[in-house]
């Protein structure tokens, strides 16, 4: 009796070893999507784990991008941060100067050995996430770029063709002004002003942000979008607002919500919006390209990258890494990409996931989807290829607090363009201090 339940145990025993033998390699991923993308997400983690058994990725919701980043940052300091970190584009800079806390992208490929080609991926975003001497940062995930949406019931209402946006500046002023007759409450609203109406708004124009290419050249970089151009533009959205015809909603993405809500006609914001506004709106809709000055030299050039991309914690072991470079390839397959793509309206991140979704007949069966494609994939200039400037999120608080003291007539765009770019390139000279 007492042989055979030694013999029991020590099968145990032996069954067990062999189970933490083939355990598969463990591998966190903390991420910012809430609602349907975050079941996007865990979707995406569970086909990458049932298609091979060697490595198992875990999603985390860890709060908005920026909740996310700060318990990154505390857990790096306790040592147990976690493999994958999901990073809106404006913690870029952050991320690259944080030394030691992160392992490059290229890095880690090349350490699994799984095979990497940075020109498969659209110019605008790999560019992005690229460091100034070469090699990827970090993996270009859910990328997205402003574009214009207008109600096609509504401006049929005013009197306006309902297959032709505005493709100027001008032209959205006096559409805005229809609408406003017609008897409608708002004619045009935005998201993100900081987003569209500064940061792409210096892309598309192919006009600086700030010198230093746009701080990719170096920590050095000052802000210069006090031109006379961005004045001009601010003081048309000024008059719009006396008048009636632009609405501000908030700081964020409030304006979707009145958009979809058939309280406005015309909203700039994220392309990623789509997906909201066609499951919302009960009117005819479409998406256009971001409006721009007609008499601005080189408009329009390509619009900014926006969403988030992936970063790899440092201090791993090569095993977590491997297993990152293997799901880092799944998500990177073309048909992967076209998927997320045509699911969720954030941008195909490869020239590949684009072509098959545009051989799928996506695009002609949802009309207008393929503007944010366009609107990227072309070459980049040095004036286009995208902000990176270190503490870029207090920036845009700054310049939130700036354009509302213009929406509210305490400041004339001169007076708060300026303002913005004295307090924001204190700002910047604080990083370049800390990161010398």
């Amino acid at each position: 009796m007492k042989l055979k339940f030694k013999a029991i145990t020590i099968a145990c025993a032996l069954a067990t070893m062999a189970a933490s033998a083939h355990a598969a390699t463990e591998i966190s991923w903390w991420h910012s999507m809430s609602g349907v993308l975050g079941d996007r997400v865990n979707a995406l983690a569970d086909e990458f784990n049932k298609s091979q058994s060697e490595y198992k990725v875990t999603p985390v919701f860890k709060g908005e991008y920026d909740q996310a980043m700060a318990a990154a940052v505390a857990a790096y300091r306790a040592g147990n941060a976690p493999d994958i970190l999901q990073v809106y584009e404006v913690g870029t800079a952050t991320m690259m100067y944080s030394k030691g806390a992160i392992k490059p992208v290229s890095e880690v490929m090349k350490l699994a050995g799984e095979s990497f080609d940075p020109a498969a991926y659209v110019p605008a975003i790999s560019g992005y996430y690229s460091a100034p001497k070469g090699g990827m940062l970090s993996l270009p995930f859910n990328s997205s770029t402003t574009v214009m949406f207008y109600n096609k019931d509504m401006f049929a209402k005013a009197g306006l063709d309902p297959n032709k946006p505005p493709v100027t500046w001008q032209e959205v002023g006096a559409n805005a002004a229809k609408l406003k007759a017609s008897g409608e409450k708002c004619g045009y609203t935005t998201t993100w002003q900081s987003w569209v109406q500064l940061e792409s708004f210096s892309t598309w124009h192919n006009v600086e942000f700030a010198s230093r290419n746009n701080g990719f050249d170096g920590l050095d970089a000052r802000l210069r979008f006090n031109s006379p151009l961005h004045v001009k533009h601010i003081e048309d959205l000024a008059n719009w607002a006396k008048q009636g015809y632009f609405t501000y909603a908030g700081r964020k993405d409030q304006a979707t919500a009145k958009f979809f809500a058939g309280e406005c006609g015309i909203l700039t914001g994220s392309s990623s919006s789509y997906a909201d506004i066609a499951k919302n709106a009960k009117f005819k809709f479409a998406m256009a390209p971001l409006p721009y000055y007609k008499d601005a030299p080189g408009a329009p050039q390509n619009t900014m990258i926006g969403g988030a991309s992936l970063w790899v914690m440092g201090g791993k072991k090569n095993e977590e890494y491997k297993g990152v470079a293997k799901f880092f390839k799944y998500l990177s397959q073309p048909e992967v990409q076209a998927k997320w793509h045509q699911e969720t309206g954030y941008l195909p991140t490869t020239t590949a996931a684009y072509e098959i979704t545009k051989k799928s007949g996506f695009y002609e069966r949802n009309p207008s989807t393929d503007v944010a494609v366009k609107q990227m994939i072309v070459k980049t200039t040095s004036k286009s290829r995208g902000i990176r400037l270190g503490n870029m999120p207090q920036i845009r608080t700054i310049i939130d607090e700036e354009l509302e003291n213009v929406w509210n007539g305490k400041k004339t765009a001169k007076e708060a363009l300026d303002t913005a770019v004295k307090r924001g390139d204190e700002q910047l000279e604080r990083f370049e201090k800390v990161n010398k």
